[in-house]
């Protein structure tokens, strides 16, 4: 699902990454650990087409088949809108919009039609215990509520992949706890793969990997 060969960061002088190799197949719940400063969320966001990394002449990217590297922006834009869902610690939703609206935004974005959208995104809240809220804003949920809604919105378009940058920091630890076990749940169910960045041990362990980043390296 994700091939990912020799990447490199810089940022000016620092460099963050120091030629990074990874496999992750099709279905594979994956943790990425780490010291603040290794390198974790700089790979998650290149791996999610959020950043580029720096060209080397045997740097390459592959997600789901695609070449992503070599893709134009408009492409890119519209193979992460479609193929890739992200999950952050603060949830990133609009404030003016109620669960459903925030929910059903990147299907807008991929013009898919308003019914179909809204149905569906119906379902995934129902599916994930929210049918209640779906005309609340976020400032009327809890924070388990609001990240609910934006693992809901990831998984409008159908991703392969979803990527999450410390989606449990910000949360309670029984509201934790129901977060890591929905990962699990949805990859059982709905076949999606898994990157996680994550300082929490237990969400860690449970993966069916855990890396180990140091010093811009994964290590063995």
């Amino acid at each position: 699902m994700i091939e990912a060969k020799n990447i490199h960061k810089y940022y000016d002088d620092l460099h963050v990454l120091k030629g990074v190799d990874l496999y992750i197949p099709k279905g594979e719940i994956v943790s990425i650990v780490g010291a603040s400063g290794a390198g974790k969320t700089t790979l998650l966001q290149i791996l999610g087409t959020l950043d580029k990394a720096d060209p080397k002449a045997d740097t390459s990217l592959t997600i789901d088949g695609q070449d992503v590297l070599h893709m134009k922006d408009k492409a890119l834009s519209n193979f992460r809108n479609l193929k890739l869902g992200f999950i952050f610690q603060f949830h990133q939703l609009m404030p003016e919009f109620s669960a459903l609206e925030n929910v059903c935004i990147p299907a807008y974005i991929a013009n898919k039609p308003k019914a179909e959208t809204e149905k569906e995104a119906k379902r995934l809240l129902d599916y994930l215990g929210l049918s209640h809220r779906i005309n609340h804003k976020p400032g009327e949920l809890s924070g388990g509520e609001q990240q609910r809604v934006s693992v809901a919105r990831s998984l409008i378009n159908n991703p392969a992949v979803i990527f999450a940058d410390e989606p449990s920091g910000n949360l309670d630890t029984a509201s934790a706890e129901n977060l890591h076990n929905l990962f699990f749940k949805l990859r059982n169910e709905m076949g999606q793969t898994f990157v996680i960045v994550t300082h929490n041990t237990q969400l860690a362990d449970m993966a069916d990997r855990k890396l180990v980043m140091s010093d811009g390296h994964i290590v063995p």
